[in-house]
C-alpha cells in the first residue's frame, strides 16, 4: 500500500528530475549558440550569426520557467539538506548558462561586423583555438553537471587556467597586429571583444563545475584555488 508520503516525496522527486531535465535542455540551447557564434566567426556566416542572437529568446524563456519552478519548490516543498542544495545549484547555474548565452549573442554580433571586413591571413586561427578549448569546457561542464560528477567537474575548473593564459597570449599578439597596422585597429578591436566573451564563458564553464561541487559536496569552494579545491574535497586530478 502507498502512503500519502510516500505519494508526495515521489512527486517531488519528478519535480526536481524535471528541473534537472530543463537544465540540461538550456545547456544545450547554450551549447549550441557557441558552436554556431564560433562558426560564424571563423567562417563570415551572417545567417548563422543571426540564429545565434534569435536563439537567446529561447534560453531566456528557460531561464525564467526554471527559475519559477524552483522558487515554487522551496515555498512549497521546503526542501532540507541535499534537496535544497540541488535547488540552489540549479539557480546558479541556469544564471551562468544565461550569461554565456549572453557572450555568444556579443560574439555573433562581432562575426556580422567583421565579415564585413578584409580577413587576416591567418583567419582567426587564434580565435578559433580558444573557441575550442571554451567550448570543450562547456561540453565537459554540462556531462559533470548531468552526472553530478565532482571529478570532471574539477578537472573541467582546472582548464580555466589554460583558457586565460591562452586569452592573455591572443591579446599581446592582437595589440602588435594593430601597432604594425593601423588600419586593422577596427578588425582588431572586434577580435579582442570576441576574445574575451571567449575567456569569460570559460569562466561560467568553471562557475558551473563550482555550484556541481557545492550541490554534491556540500562544500562552497567559489574563490578557491584549484589547490585549495583539492585539499578541501581530498581529490587530486
Amino acid at each position: 500500500m502507498v502512503t500519502n508520503s510516500q505519494h508526495i516525496s515521489q512527486q517531488f522527486e519528478n519535480e526536481l528530475e524535471d528541473i534537472r531535465s530543463r537544465v540540461l535542455a538550456m545547456g544545450g540551447l547554450v551549447e549550441q549558440q557557441v558552436n554556431n557564434a564560433l562558426e560564424a566567426l571563423m567562417t563570415g556566416d551572417n545567417e548563422l550569426a543571426r540564429e545565434v542572437m534569435a536563439l537567446d529568446e529561447d534560453v531566456n524563456d528557460l531561464e525564467i520557467t526554471i527559475d519559477e519552478e524552483c522558487i515554487q519548490i522551496i515555498a512549497l516543498r521546503q526542501p532540507t539538506a541535499g534537496d535544497l542544495r540541488l535547488v540552489a545549484g540549479i539557480l546558479k547555474t541556469i544564471t551562468d548558462l544565461e550569461r554565456i548565452g549572453d557572450e555568444s549573442v556579443s560574439i555573433a554580433k562581432m562575426a556580422l561586423n567583421l565579415s564585413e571586413k578584409d580577413r587576416p591571413k591567418k583567419n582567426y586561427r587564434e580565435l578559433q583555438t580558444l573557441g575550442n578549448h571554451v567550448r570543450g569546457m562547456l561540453r565537459d561542464a554540462l556531462d559533470a553537471f548531468a552526472r553530478f560528477d565532482v571529478d570532471q567537474a574539477m578537472q573541467v575548473a582546472r582548464e580555466d587556467q589554460a583558457v586565460d593564459s591562452e586569452y592573455e597570449t591572443i591579446i599581446r599578439q592582437l595589440i602588435t597586429y594593430m601597432m604594425e597596422d593601423p588600419r586593422a585597429v577596427t578588425r582588431v578591436i572586434d577580435m579582442m571583444w570576441s576574445a574575451r566573451s571567449l575567456e569569460r564563458i570559460g569562466d561560467h564553464a568553471h562557475n558551473i563545475c563550482e555550484h556541481i561541487i557545492y550541490l554534491v559536496e556540500g562544500k562552497d569552494v567559489r574563490h578557491l584555488s584549484i589547490e585549495h579545491m583539492e585539499q578541501l574535497l581530498d581529490r587530486k586530478i
